[in-house]
């Protein structure tokens, strides 16, 4: 029977975090989603961990962006979902998209939340949240789903190491405002943590407005590593 809905989850190295967010979509998937690894070439024991886990787990070419087009390709389901390893749907994620899309949208994302020791991240997601609902531009961390025929019409993700999520956006949005769900995904604050919050806010501020402004995301990968 083919699946309603397909998560795709691009993977790279995520040997030490990788099986409690697959096991938290079990209930979903004995539901009749499918969910797909699309695995970048890691070095640890990614893929064998998630292979039990997952329906298919894929050898895809290294980037987010490509990981992600791969799994769509293999997926069976006319509505695709694009997750992050270290973010977790809210329950019954897979009738919020099914609802979200009846009621006549083409795409669209969840909420966020951060989590994290910092209480700014609680600021940061906020933020990001209202943002998203000002502009239409989804990121990766809210879990953006979207109808395979408006995929397609986009061409997919974008082949860029960077902003992939802000493009895919950009173009759907051309012909069809996102359903901004309020229901959140819950997204790690590794980044932040690490990084430094502040220091992270206003690297993204500075690489979003670079972009804006046409600089190339190879040149802001870089910038970021």
């Amino acid at each position: 029977m083919k699946p309603a809905l397909s998560i795709v989850v691009p993977v790279l190295n995520e040997a030490g975090g990788i099986e409690a967010p697959l096991r938290a979509l079990a209930p979903m998937r004995a539901r009749g989603t499918e969910v797909i690894v699309a695995d970048g070439g890691s070095r640890d024991a990614t893929v064998a961990l998630a292979r039990p886990l997952a329906d298919q787990v894929l050898a895809a070419p290294a980037g987010r962006a490509r990981q992600m087009n791969a799994g769509a390709a293999a997926a069976q389901a006319d509505v695709l979902l694009f997750l992050h390893a270290d973010t977790q749907l809210p329950d019954g994620a897979d009738h919020l998209v099914r609802r979200a899309l009846v009621a006549g949208a083409a795409w669209g994302r969840f909420d966020v939340r951060i989590s994290g020791r910092p209480l700014m991240l609680r600021v940061v997601a906020a933020l990001m949240n209202l943002r998203s609902r000002w502009t239409g531009i989804a990121t990766g961390d809210q879990a953006i789903f979207v109808t395979r025929a408006a995929f397609d019409r986009v061409g997919g993700f974008p082949d860029q190491p960077l902003m992939e999520d802000v493009e895919i956006s950009r173009r759907l949005r051309a012909f069809s405002r996102p359903a901004c769900l309020q229901d959140r995904v819950t997204t790690a604050g590794r980044r932040w943590e690490t990084r430094g919050v502040w220091r992270t806010i206003f690297l993204m501020w500075r690489l979003r407005w670079r972009y804006w402004r046409g600089a190339p995301a190879q040149a802001l990968a870089e910038a970021y590593r």
